[in-house]
């Protein structure tokens, strides 16, 4: 009975902290409604702010994995024959995070633009 006890316990604790470590929603609106129902100056805005704010959040991960580069590269012998890996693994997360940033931006550009374009 106690076996039982500790294995229930360790499942819990093992769901528990799986939960708390989930990512929240990264784009809190539908997006596919919010661009096909915008007509406002207001929704272009709300758009272009949302996307400023992703890419906020992706250049964000991108000096993140600019420095775990930086290390992996700095002290190579810390990470044995994963170094190459890890190396090229934060490079290509770099230039991932660099791109959806600047594809950010230009939707948030355009929607400036057709805010301004909007009575």
């Amino acid at each position: 009975m106690n076996q039982v006890i500790k294995v229930l316990s360790i499942v819990l604790l093992t769901v528990g902290l799986l939960a708390s470590c989930a990512q929240p929603d990264p784009h809190p609106m539908d997006m596919t409604a919010a661009v096909q129902n915008a007509k406002s100056k207001a929704d272009h805005e709300t758009l272009a702010t949302h996307y400023e704010e992703a890419a906020k959040d992706m250049r964000d991960k991108m000096q993140e994995h600019q420095k775990l580069l930086s290390q992996y590269k700095a002290n190579p012998w810390k990470y044995g024959k994963q170094t190459e890996g890890l190396q090229s693994h934060c490079a290509r997360l770099v230039s991932i995070y660099s791109s959806a940033a600047d594809e950010n931006m230009a939707m948030a550009k355009m929607h400036r633009t057709m805010a301004e374009e909007t009575r």
